[in-house]
């Protein structure tokens, strides 16, 4: 088979990885612990949420959703990475390629525009607490998860077609772990300017924009909280965000610095740490700071692992 005038057997090279035998041992076993510990942590928020009746509210609905986004998106990737790191021949076809990325690229813009639906939902819950339950639905949540998804993926696959119908050089080496855009374009041979231009104005869309919503919500929501007059009431409210507000200024602040520049300033050791912090660190943070923070959270943790426990003994 062809894609355009090449196969889509053609091969790209990953050069990221180490060569060093006890180096590539190494850090197989530190991406599997850290890899084991997103899976354990996100599956374990979305049992908690739902066994425990008292968080069936929509904040942990989104909440569970965002952990099962979570799950997905490192799941595109990981394991990919962890068998390069034991495998000599660390190649991707054409299509892997492009697979990887709509993938990977959907589920990170589904992730951005969950957390703009949940800061919707705080405004909602601290700006209009009385029309709460009747504005913020089941139904309603489920179609916003369902939607946040469904642009993400339509988003990566526009761009990925994009990026794909290009001309690449004939160096087909990717300084880099896995398939990602800027690794990616900066194999294209063309001009660089104007395909830039476009994979900005997606990447946009995809970040900017959601970002811009959640900005919107924090704006009503420090307005609201400010005219509450006692003082626990405003540290009662600003709870309820801390959590969130966190996990959104280190999820956009990796994104933006990721594909919010332009092509020139591409500097490959730099983008592969970034990429391992949201790849890796990002998944294993976000169920840290919600249960942390949260002790309905922590305690309905604590009862899964506890009827687990009993279960086992019995």
């Amino acid at each position: 088979m062809t894609w355009g005038n090449r196969s889509v057997l053609m091969e790209f090279v990953f050069l990221a990885y180490p060569s060093h035998p006890e180096l590539c041992v190494s850090s197989f076993f530190g991406v599997s612990l850290v890899y084991t510990l997103i899976i354990s942590g996100n599956v374990l928020i979305v049992v908690a949420i739902q066994t425990e009746a008292r968080l069936h509210t929509p904040m942990y609905y989104f909440l569970g959703s965002l952990s099962g986004i979570e799950i997905c998106y490192t799941a595109v990737v990981v394991p990919h990475i962890l068998a390069n790191i034991l495998q000599s021949d660390k190649t991707i076809t054409l299509l892997g390629c492009a697979t990887q990325m709509i993938f990977f690229i959907g589920f990170g813009s589904a992730d951005c525009f969950l957390l703009a639906v949940m800061a919707y939902d705080r405004y909602v819950a601290i700006c209009q607490p009385l029309q709460y339950p009747l504005i913020m639905t089941i139904t309603l949540c489920v179609r916003l998860v369902i939607v946040s998804v469904v642009i993400g993926l339509f988003l990566s696959l526009q761009l990925v077609a994009f990026i794909f119908s290009l001309p690449f050089c004939q160096a087909r080496s990717i300084e880099h772990f896995f398939c990602d855009v800027p690794p990616v374009m900066h194999l294209v041979c063309a001009n660089s300017h104007i395909h830039e231009q476009s994979v900005l104005v997606a990447a946009t869309l995809a970040i900017a924009v959601p970002f811009l919503l959640i900005a919107t919500s924090y704006a009503f929501i420090v307005a609201a909280v400010l005219k509450i007059p006692s003082a626990a009431g405003r540290h009662r409210a600003i709870s309820t965000c801390s959590s969130h507000l966190t996990v959104v200024l280190l999820q956009y602040g990796c994104c933006a610095f990721m594909y919010l520049r332009p092509n020139s300033s591409y500097y490959p050791k730099q983008d592969q740490f970034i990429s391992l912090v949201y790849t890796l660190g990002t998944p294993l943070l976000n169920p840290l700071i919600y249960t942390l923070r949260n002790s309905e959270m922590k305690g309905a943790i604590g009862r899964v692992l506890t009827r687990n426990c009993l279960s086992q003994n019995n």
